[in-house]
This record gives structure tokens, C-alpha cells and sequence, in this order.
């Protein structure tokens, strides 16, 4: 079956592969599994109908490296990374490397199944499903204040550093971050910065090194 969509599956936690493949099985898509980055790029046939679910952090090669080689032996299939540790440097690393999506353990079911039907389209789901000009839009509704707060959310500073920055208290930026969160429909820190990168927001060399 030349059309057949597969999703492959790369990650170290057998646990994780095989609830992962059950899912997609449940719902009628091909999962192909490995639990490592280099048995996955020996592997794969580049011209599949398929998207890659990659781990980034693995024993031996992570997910970042995978995503790397992957260029350079030309494989353009689509990665959605997962993680359970998404911190701001390496979401947009990711997403600055063609990732088209991020999305942190453990996953609701619904939108891993959502994302990985968009790759295997072909559409772009870096800005949480929103066209640009509805992110725009969006972006705009802020108001100055979560402005304030949702620039050096996305950059990495942390809410006690942006509470300091501000003269506010912590407290306050948690409120601010939970109605910037609510304003742009975002569930997760990874999706806030993937809205950023896609309207130009974030300068790569204006990261928190950590």
C-alpha cells in the first residue's frame, strides 16, 4: 500500500512505545517502533506517507541529534517531538530546525492523534492550528501588561526573574501567565513559544542559556 500513513515511533520507554502504538493502532494508523535514534535513521524509508513522534531525550543519540541527521541524510518527513521536560532553549531549537510540533509528556491522547493526522496532511501545526492572521489577531488582543509578561515567558525567564523584572509579585505573574495562557488558547509552555517564533517574536539569540 504506496499510501499507507505511517507514524514512527522513536523512543527509549518501551511503556511509552507501546501505549503510543496502541493508540494509534486503536484508530487505524500504522506505528512503526524503535527505541533508538540511529536504529530509527537505518530504518525509515524518507519517501513514506509518514511523520516522526520523537523522544528528545534518549540515551545515545536524543531526539535534537535525530531531528540533525536527519537533514543531512535528506529524510524530510515531518517531527513532532515529545518530552517531559520542555524547557523554552529546546522547544525553539526544535521548532527553529522544521519541528512542527511540541508536545509534552504525558500527552493528552486527542491532541497527540490531531497533530500527527496535521503532519501527515502536511499541514503546519506550530501555531496550535491557527492560521497566521488569527494568531496575529490574537497576539494583538493581549494587553500591555500580559504583553509584558508573555515576552520573557517565551524567552525562558522564570516567573520569580519576571516578577523582579516587572516590580510585581510572583503571584501576579501567575495570574498574568494563566490569562496570557486562556487569551491565546495555549495548554502548554511549548505551544506559547511556537506562537512566538511564527509571528517573529522571538529572536533565537535573545534565549535564556540554561
Amino acid at each position: 500500500m504506496p499510501d499507507e500513513q505511517i507514524v514512527y515511533v522513536v523512543d527509549d520507554d518501551q511503556g511509552m512505545r507501546d501505549s503510543t502504538l496502541w493508540l494509534f493502532e486503536s484508530v487505524g494508523l500504522k506505528a512503526v517502533p524503535f527505541s533508538s535514534g540511529q536504529a530509527f535513521l537505518e530504518a525509515c524509508d524518507p519517501k513514506a506517507n509518514a511523520c516522526v513522534l520523537l523522544d528528545i531525550r534518549m540515551p545515545g543519540m536524543g531526539g535534537l541529534h535525530v531531528q540533525e541527521e536527519m537533514q543531512r541524510r535528506e529524510i524530510h518527513l515531518p517531527v513532532i517531538f515529545v518530552s517531559g521536560h520542555a524547557d523554552v532553549p529546546i522547544v525553539v531549537r526544535a521548532f527553529k530546525a522544521g519541528a512542527i510540533d511540541f508536545i509534552e509528556k504525558p500527552y493528552n491522547e486527542q491532541l497527540l492523534l490531531d497533530s500527527v493526522q496535521q503532519a501527515l496532511n502536511r499541514q503546519p501545526v506550530m501555531m496550535a492550528g491557527q492560521h497566521q492572521s488569527a494568531l496575529q489577531e490574537r497576539l494583538a488582543s493581549l494587553t500591555p501588561r500580559e504583553q509584558d509578561v508573555f515576552l520573557p515567558l517565551v524567552k525562558g525567564y522564570t516567573n520569580r526573574e519576571i516578577a523582579e523584572q516587572l516590580g510585581i509579585s510572583v503571584k501576579t505573574v501567575d495570574l498574568y501567565r494563566s490569562r496570557v495562557m486562556k487569551r491565546l488558547a495555549a495548554d502548554h509552555l511549548p505551544a506559547l513559544v511556537g506562537m512566538a517564533i511564527a509571528a517573529g517574536m522571538v529572536d533565537p539569540l535573545d534565549l535564556r542559556a540554561t
